[in-house]
C-alpha cells in the first residue's frame, strides 16, 4: 500500500519539476519533500525520478507511478466521501479557456464527476476575458483561464508557459513582408500581445484569421496561412514553433491561473481546484 501523503507529493514534484517548487506549493520543507520521495522510491523499488543541477525528471517507472498515483488518490477520496456520508451536493458553474480544452483538463472533469456525482457541473468554454467578466458578475463560481504572468490578481497559479510564434512547418515568411497574423477574435490576450509585440518591433502585420476558437485558429494554422501566438508547452505535435526561424519578437510568458467566485459554495469549488492542481497543464497525448 501506497501512503497517499507520498503520492501527492509526488504528483507535486511531477508537475513542477522541482523539490523546492513542489516544497512551496505544498506548504512543507524541501528536505521533508526529498525525505518523502526517497520513501516512495524504496516503497516501490525503483527509481522514480531523475535529479540534476537545473530539474527534477520523471523515469520511466515514475510516469507510470504518476498514472497509478492519480488513481489510488481519486478511489481514496470517493471512498472517504462514501463512508464519511459527506458526498457533496449542488451546482458548481465552471468556465475554462477554450485552449485548455486540448489539455488533459476533459479527463480531470471526467474523474471530477465520477467522485461527486451529485454535483450539477456546468461547464462554460470561451475565451479568457469573457470568463473572468462572468465570474465577476456572479455568473460563474470558478474559472481556469490564462492571464500575463505575474499579473497581480486573486488567483491560484496552475502553471506557467510562455507564449511563442507557432505555425505549419512547410511555412515561409519573407523578412521585409507583413507577418500574417492569425488570432482570435478581440478582445483576447494572446491576440493584444501577439500585436503589441509586432508594433514595438517594427513589423508590419496583416490578420488572415479572425477566429472564435482554438479549432479555429488550430485549422487556420495548418492551412498555412499565417502564424499565430501560442503557449509553447500546447503546441500540437503536427505544426512547430518559428519565432527564430522568422525573427519574431518575443512575446513573454503566461500564467495558467484558478480565479474562484468568494461568494460559491467552497467545498465543490476546492474540490475541483485540487482536482486541476494535482494534475497540472499537459497537452493532451
Amino acid at each position: 500500500m501506497y501512503d497517499p501523503v507520498l503520492l501527492k507529493t509526488f504528483l507535486v514534484v511531477a508537475e513542477t519539476h522541482s523539490f523546492t517548487n513542489a516544497a512551496l506549493r505544498l506548504g512543507i520543507s524541501q528536505p521533508t519533500v526529498s525525505q518523502q520521495m526517497n520513501k516512495l522510491e524504496k516503497a516501490a523499488g525503483r527509481m522514480l525520478l531523475v535529479r540534476d543541477t537545473r530539474e527534477v525528471r520523471l523515469t520511466d517507472n515514475g510516469d507510470a507511478m504518476a498514472g497509478f498515483a492519480r488513481t489510488i488518490l481519486a478511489a481514496h477520496a470517493a471512498a472517504e466521501s462514501y463512508f464519511n456520508g459527506s458526498a457533496m451536493k449542488g451546482r458548481l458553474r465552471f468556465g475554462a479557456a477554450d485552449d485548455l480544452a486540448i489539455t488533459q483538463l476533459p479527463k480531470m472533469l471526467r474523474q471530477f464527476r465520477q467522485l461527486y456525482p451529485e454535483i450539477n457541473l456546468e461547464l462554460t468554454v470561451n475565451q479568457s476575458g469573457p470568463l473572468r467578466r462572468r465570474l465577476e458578475a456572479g455568473h460563474l463560481d470558478l474559472i481556469f483561464i490564462k492571464q500575463t504572468a505575474g499579473e497581480a490578481t486573486a488567483s491560484t497559479r496552475v502553471a506557467k508557459d510562455t507564449l511563442v510564434w507557432m505555425a505549419q512547418d512547410t511555412l515561409t515568411l519573407g523578412e521585409d513582408s507583413p507577418v500574417p497574423l492569425i488570432a482570435y477574435q478581440a478582445p483576447s490576450l494572446s491576440r493584444q500581445v501577439a500585436i503589441d509585440a509586432l508594433e514595438a518591433a517594427g513589423r508590419t502585420w496583416r490578420i488572415t484569421c479572425n477566429t472564435r476558437d482554438v479549432n479555429g485558429m488550430l485549422a487556420a494554422v495548418r492551412a498555412g496561412i499565417g502564424v499565430a501566438a501560442f503557449p509553447h508547452s500546447l503546441i500540437p505535435s503536427d505544426l512547430v514553433k518559428v519565432s527564430n526561424r522568422f525573427s519574431l519578437p518575443e512575446l513573454g510568458d503566461v500564467d495558467y491561473v484558478l480565479m474562484a467566485n468568494p461568494s460559491a459554495a467552497k467545498e465543490p469549488v476546492q474540490a475541483l481546484m485540487s482536482s486541476i492542481m494535482s494534475r497540472g497543464v499537459r497537452r493532451e497525448a
